[in-house]
């Protein structure tokens, strides 16, 4: 069993078919609960290699053999930042039992709430939907819930809204929208994992068509 040091830009099918092993075996063997979320700077156990080839970058940035991690870049990753991988992202079966859970719980809170009808109360809605789902309250407005989200519990994750808008249960954040509101508040919703809807005081049936919304911030819970 070797190792290997997850670099920003990596994904695990193209891991798997670097190491010439699988998506289900390097999932399976990490206890990867979202294959389409891996972490930079986390160590990834490769099954069917020898223990002494560990796979990290160095200076030549070579094909994946021992001492180079393929990345071209030397050394290895510092941060903690978020890699995603786009392919096959948002199949129900690929989201945990917690983003599920909030995303059930977004669509209660915006029903009891607007319906299919804004209330002006995004924050309001996503707030109620985030204590029926794990017991805790976050406060702030449109723009200020990315910073009150306890990051033990949420992690910030790279992706485009569309595919976000595939994954139940990730929390939305702009800083500004167009209107005159949502200029100084911004908005926030719940994805509901139908590749186009979101749910904050109210069911917005088209997320990727509304314009005017900019300052994106997508979070994930971790529970």
């Amino acid at each position: 069993m070797s190792t290997y040091r997850i670099q920003k830009g990596d994904t695990l099918s193209a891991l798997a078919a670097r190491f010439k092993t699988s998506v289900s075996e390097l999932a399976r063997t990490n206890k990867i609960a979202n294959p389409n979320l891996i972490i930079a700077g986390k160590t990834l156990r490769v099954p069917g290699h020898a223990q002494n080839d560990s796979f990290q970058p160095g200076k030549s940035g070579g094909s994946g053999t021992k001492g180079s991690g393929g990345s071209g870049r030397t050394g290895g990753s510092t941060g903690g930042g978020q890699v995603e991988e786009s392919r096959g992202a948002g199949k129900p079966g690929q989201a945990t039992a917690a983003m599920r859970k909030l995303a059930t719980a977004g669509r209660a809170a915006a029903m009891s709430m607007g319906g299919y009808n804004s209330q002006g109360l995004c924050a309001t809605g996503v707030s109620k939907a985030i204590q029926n789902a794990f017991g805790f309250k976050v406060w702030g407005n449109g723009n200020q819930i990315d910073n009150n989200l306890p990051r033990d519990k949420f992690k910030q994750v790279n992706m485009s809204l569309a595919e976000a808008l595939k994954i139940p249960g990730m929390v939305l954040t702009w800083e500004k929208t167009s209107s005159a509101a949502g200029s100084k508040y911004g908005h926030t919703a719940i994805t509901t994992g139908d590749g186009r809807s979101s749910v904050s005081d109210f069911i917005e049936r088209n997320t990727l068509g509304a314009g005017g919304r900019t300052g994106l911030k997508i979070f994930m819970p971790t529970m």
